[in-house]
């Protein structure tokens, strides 16, 4: 069995429910659509972590469901900037801790502002990565996003 993650036990240690699921990775395809099909759960219920820079609100932090597209406008407005992108694969490490594939809203080097897209509370449970490939965590939306003070808003195409 592989190690908790720094993400997993801060949820554990906030007292959210928390299952852990584990998959196969592929190199070659770090999509959260495979991620999705690898642990048995619907696209719409997996959610990715992305990192985007405002140009007036500097880093911000995006979880949207895997099948989905981020909608930047959406994003930008959401965090009251004019303007957001994506951040670069080769920055991710540096600002959050974490690798492609492997983000999770839990648990990054600072507090960035947090959103999530509002479809989150369609379901009881979303899985968000754990914090490594390869490993997805499943707990209850409103009280992951309660615990990364994320806002829960309209992100995607």
């Amino acid at each position: 069995m592989a190690t908790k993650t720094n993400a997993v036990r801060l949820v554990e240690q906030a007292g959210l429910p928390c299952r852990e699921r584990f998959y196969e990775f592929d190199e070659s395809d770090l999509s959260g659509t495979h991620a999705a099909q690898a642990i048995g759960m619907p696209p719409e219920q997996v959610f990715k972590t992305l990192v985007a820079r405002g140009e007036k609100t500097g880093i911000n932090v995006f979880c949207i469901p895997v099948c989905c597209e981020l909608n930047l406008k959406k994003a930008a407005k959401a965090a009251g900037d004019k303007n957001m992108e994506l951040v670069a694969v080769k920055e991710l490490l540096g600002l959050t801790g974490y690798i492609r594939g492997g983000c999770s809203p839990v648990g990054m080097k600072k507090k960035y502002p947090t959103f999530f897209d509002e479809t989150c509370i369609l379901w009881d449970e979303i899985a968000v990565s754990a914090g490594a490939r390869g490993h997805q965590m499943i707990v209850p939306p409103e009280k992951l996003a309660e615990l990364v003070s994320a806002r829960l808003v309209d992100l995607t195409e």
